[in-house]
């Protein structure tokens, strides 16, 4: 794996968060139109729950059609006693089906290993198919300090980072009014102007660091930066606004809590039909060049650089995955998987 190349092929635009104690919406779950549907056997499952949401998901991954979303699995928190039997019972009866394990709260490069190396002994020794890929939750004032070394931990198993807001905010102690949203205290006055006129109110994004480190570091070493949940599914113009900040910063999804933010997901990460257009039009300028022996590529009279190419390469790519899911709705399995 090289820098800067993503080490999977599948759509990320949203992520459906599910809990494994749900049926009903268990069921629902894979027709909704969300890229990924996170299973989720840790924080939205009380303790009372866990097993019996175990064994719904088992039977929702061999029972239901899966063929329209890539699945993955949010396993309970390595320091439970509940997340060994997750990623073994899960894995071992339903392997088959799922996609990625989600680890929560991932503190250290150990956390990914002792999971890679479960499920390395699982596939073998149930001879998958193919490989399960690993996400992680970084969501502890420690997992970002070590955010670095978890992303190098298991290149061949590693594929997105997502940032959990809410346990970020509670590791750091920082008072927040809503999950993912704004506080009205994170703002700075400008100077005072000698008239005595109001002064102007600069309003903050208390995220923007830990958003900005997990994307530097997810695309130095060619993971998917994955923004976390917005807690206020009844605010679709807040949610709107925190999937385009993150958008903006180069992430390339975020999480849906609720199944009216999935659309509001696809429809940010979806790039725009003028920047589709302009973007074919850049790779045709750039094939019609080569044709033609010229190493320069301009546009429209401007230059377009190596940067400009190689970005509406990727972009390219993330098109055609789109217009192919629309066109026949199976997903992209993992590339190498």
């Amino acid at each position: 794996m090289t820098a800067n190349s993503p080490t999977r092929t599948r759509l990320h635009r949203s992520e459906l968060a599910v809990p494994g104690s749900n049926e009903r919406m268990l069921e629902k779950a894979p027709t909704l139109g969300a890229d990924i549907v996170m299973l989720d056997l840790e924080d939205a499952v009380a303790p009372d729950d866990k097993e019996r949401a175990r064994a719904n998901v088992i039977d929702a991954l061999r029972e239901l059609d899966w063929s329209r979303c890539s699945v993955s699995l949010r396993i309970n928190g390595l320091d439970t006693h509940w997340c060994y039997r997750d990623i073994v019972d899960v894995v071992e009866q339903a392997g088959r089906h799922l996609d990625s394990i989600m680890i929560p709260k991932v503190s250290g490069a150990g956390d990914v290993h002792l999971v890679a190396t479960l499920l390395s002994q699982i596939e073998e020794a149930c001879r998958l198919p193919r490989r399960i890929a690993i996400c992680v939750l970084i969501e502890t004032a420690i997992g970002m300090v070590n955010c670095e070394q978890i992303a190098t931990a298991c290149p061949e198993r590693m594929e997105a980072m997502v940032f959990g807001v809410a346990d970020y905010a509670a590791s750091l102690q920082s008072y927040t009014t809503s999950i993912g949203g704004t506080n009205p205290d994170y703002a700075m006055l400008a100077d005072p102007l000698g008239d005595g006129g109001d002064r102007a109110l600069h309003l903050g994004d208390q995220w923007h660091y830990a958003l900005s480190r997990i994307a530097v570091i997810c695309r130095a070493h060619g993971l998917r930066p994955i923004d976390g949940p917005f807690g206020d599914f009844t605010d679709p113009e807040g949610y709107l606004a925190s999937a385009r900040r993150a958008a903006v910063l180069g992430y390339e999804g975020k999480w849906a809590i609720h199944p009216s933010q999935i659309e509001l997901a696809n429809r940010v990460f979806t790039p725009s039909e003028h920047l589709a257009q302009r973007t074919r039009r850049i790779v045709a300028a750039m094939e019609e060049a080569a044709a033609q022996g010229r190493g320069a590529v301009s546009l429209d009279g401007r230059l377009i650089d190596a940067a400009s190419i190689r970005m509406a390469q990727n972009l390219l790519a993330k098109l055609e995955q789109i217009e192919a899911r629309r066109d026949g709705g199976a997903h992209l399995r993992a590339v190498g998987a």
